[in-house]
């Protein structure tokens, strides 16, 4: 029998009725892939049959026993309850069961059966609630699913229990396992002594030894790595071989010229990235690469400087940002370091008035702006590019695949230099962009100083106060950080609103103190920043807002109360605000927090400035899941593969996808329309 795996219902599995896919459906399975894929995420060894007189409390165990007596009961609270006593040749133990009337009736007494639970002391031995298989006379291989043997342990959802969802999984493996077309390459599976697809799933599912489920998982965290870089490969195959871009060719010397009027000398990481760059460009194809620099490193002049060899060529450039808050800052940024140079620069938000928008988006159509940066504005229908050449994505993470294709679609084929200043630990990389290059500004401007972190309780907040006037009293600023604009009835958490009020009056008296959020007007937003930039705010009450888009080198102290709120990555790009200046500055964590996982994030912040070495940690804390908040980048997808703990895996199977798109031969091979229809296709 040949099926298709990806067309092929669940609805055809034993057992499962149109209520029970509908429950399927809310666990993510639709299709008998899906339902073969659906692995467990543990496994109990219940092999081992004990005496009852040798159970030992505290402890799930398996053990065999007769049915002596059996009853139903309702307790006052009309709670059902339904109990049996057991027993064997040395010892007797009550079992029960709460709200399961209906069970009264699969028994018998002098039934024997396998029972699998927590041994607890209560008047005798008692186990609660607890898995159970009768012994039929003639023993088949389903009747011992939950017991007597490794029984996996799967994610369940409402309406449907880990007994009921392991029969249709055994159904499902008995009757379709065996009919699964392995379609990874033989010779890497000889390479790396891989079992076949059908013993892989059906030990993955239904296990005989603990090595048995080590082969299985080898192989399956293996194929999935490898299905996703064939992804991967495919693409920036596509892109390099297929997708013909752009050759600029430079005629005039811009951006020697600029660099030289530089107020600064550029970081050796930045100008190898600008040489990566530049020979990207250069090249009769589609640039495609990913910027990652750590908060202060210098991406923005990078940026302007690709931007600058577009416009030497002879086209115009975008940069699309996620706010407008930022979009501004890039603009007031490259206005002020193109100072003296004969280049129009635009600025694109929805803020603007709709007979300045109109005059702009007809300069961009009539190529008479040169570099227009905008946020999600950019992609309107209306706006049309005479020449777009290069696309410049910032904090791509806060745009959808989609919205990036749209500006991109703007231009025939322009390079795209995406840029993100949350640093991507390598796994993540590899998984979710390993279809572009990859360039590192790992090294901060000369005269950045490291950060001193603290963490503190709110009981030393006053403590924390003085040393902001402290600050102060020198001539510095301070920002005070709230993870809320306005107090929440739910929620019991300082607000900024509120405390910029208390800490106005009755704090911070003798200073000017000024308040931003996301609430307020664009244009409101920018007199408050243009104060603080100014000088003319030593306090600047806050949210999130500022976590990107103000640059002040004046700002010496951060204070963030309820750090506990915010992942490691925020409170690093929030930190990232101060010492950007000459100064030492600091950055104090007000939080009480008392569960673990609290701790362990403001105790990495106290210690870690590397914002590549916090991103690690974030992803081992929070999972790839929610590294970035969204979930559209396909590695929420991995059924058994672990992005921390298998790189490893990931590296080799990477390679190998990769090195089969280097074959010449390869493309045009019946092995690549195999790999193609099965791992490629269903994710494109």
């Amino acid at each position: 029998m040949k099926l298709d795996p990806f067309l092929t219902s669940a609805r055809f599995v034993k057992g499962v009725g149109p209520g029970k896919f509908k429950i399927l459906n809310q666990l993510g399975i639709y299709n008998l892939k899906d339902l073969l894929y659906y692995f467990p995420y543990r496994y109990e060894d219940r092999r081992r049959l004990k005496k009852i007189k040798d159970l030992k409390e505290g402890r799930p165990q398996s053990f065999e026993a007769e049915i002596l007596a059996k009853g139903s009961r309702r307790a006052r609270n009309k709670l059902s309850i339904f109990q049996m006593a057991l027993g064997d040749e040395g010892g007797r133990i009550n079992a029960v069961w709460f709200n399961q009337p209906y069970l009264k009736d699969n028994f018998k007494v002098g039934e024997r059966l396998i029972i699998y639970g927590k041994i607890l002391k209560r008047n005798g031995l008692q186990v609660i609630n607890p898995e159970y298989e009768l012994i039929p006379e003639d023993e088949a291989p389903e009747d011992t699913l939950h017991t007597k043997r490794i029984v996996p342990i799967y994610g369940l959802s409402k309406g449907i229990s880990q007994r009921v969802l392991r029969k249709i999984s055994f159904n499902a493996v008995n009757e379709f396992a065996e009919v699964l077309e392995d379609n990874l390459p033989e010779n890497l599976k000889k390479r790396y002594g891989f079992i076949n697809i059908n013993k892989a799933i059906n030990d993955i599912h239904f296990p005989e030894s603990n090595d048995s489920v080590i082969a299985a998982r080898k192989r399956l965290i293996y194929e999935e790595f490898f299905g996703l870089q064939l992804v991967m490969a495919s693409k920036k195959h596509n892109d390099k071989y297929v997708r013909t871009g752009i050759e600029f060719s430079f005629k005039k010397p811009l951006v020697d010229d600029f660099i030289k009027k530089l107020p600064f000398e550029l970081t050796q990481a930045q100008k190898k990235v600008i040489a990566e760059i530049r020979d990207d460009l250069i090249k009769p194809r589609s640039m495609r690469r990913l910027l990652q620099g750590d908060v202060g490193s210098g991406k923005t002049v990078v940026a302007l400087i690709s931007a600058l060899y577009a416009l030497s060529a002879g086209y115009q450039a975008a940069l699309m940002a996620p706010t407008e808050v930022l979009a501004e800052q890039h603009y007031r940024t490259f206005k002020r370091l193109m100072k003296g140079f004969k280049i129009s620069i635009g600025l694109l938000i929805s803020q603007r008035k709709k007979k300045e928008k109109s005059e702009l988006i007809d300069k961009i159509k009539n190529h008479k702006i040169d570099i227009i940066i905008g946020t999600h504005a950019l992609i309107q229908e209306s706006v049309v590019f005479k020449k777009l050449g290069l696309v410049i994505i910032d904090e791509q993470h806060k745009f959808g695949v989609i919205q990036r294709d749209i500006l991109f679609k703007k231009g025939q084929n322009p390079d795209m230099l995406i840029m993100t200043a949350t640093p991507i630990p390598r796994t993540l990389t590899y998984s979710i962009y390993g279809d572009l290059d990859v360039s590192v500004i790992d090294e901060l401007p000369s005269g950045r100083k490291k950060i001193t972190t603290w963490w503190v309780t709110k009981k030393k907040i006053d403590g924390a106060y003085d040393f902001i006037k402290q600050e102060i009293k020198k001539g510095r600023q301070a920002y005070i950080v709230y993870p809320l604009v306005e107090k929440s009835k739910k929620l019991e958490l300082k607000a900024a609103k509120e405390m910029y009020e208390h800490l106005k009056k009755d704090i911070f008296s003798k200073y000017k103190v000024g308040l931003l959020h996301g609430q307020m007007k664009a244009d409101e937003k920018d007199k408050v920043m243009l104060k603080f930039k100014n000088n003319k705010i030593d306090i600047l009450i806050s949210t999130i807002v500022i976590e990107v888009g103000i640059d002040v080198a004046n700002a010496s102290v951060m204070l963030i109360e309820h750090a506990e709120r915010f992942g490691l990555s925020q409170l690093h790009q929030l930190r990232g605000r101060i010492g950007r200046g000459p100064y030492e500055s600091y950055c104090i964590l007000v939080s009480s927090a008392l569960n673990d996982v609290a701790k362990r994030r403001l105790g990495i912040m106290s210690k870690v400035s590397s914002g590549f070495k916090i991103a690690e940690e974030d992803l081992m804390i929070r999972g790839p899941g929610e590294f970035f908040g969204l979930r559209q980048h396909g590695f929420n997808d991995l059924k058994i593969a672990d992005l921390i703990k298998d790189e490893a895996v990931l590296k080799k199977a990477r390679k190998d996808a990769f090195d089969l798109f280097r074959e010449p031969e390869f493309i045009e091979s019946s092995a690549h329309k195999k790999l193609f229809k099965y791992y490629i296709k269903p994710f494109i």
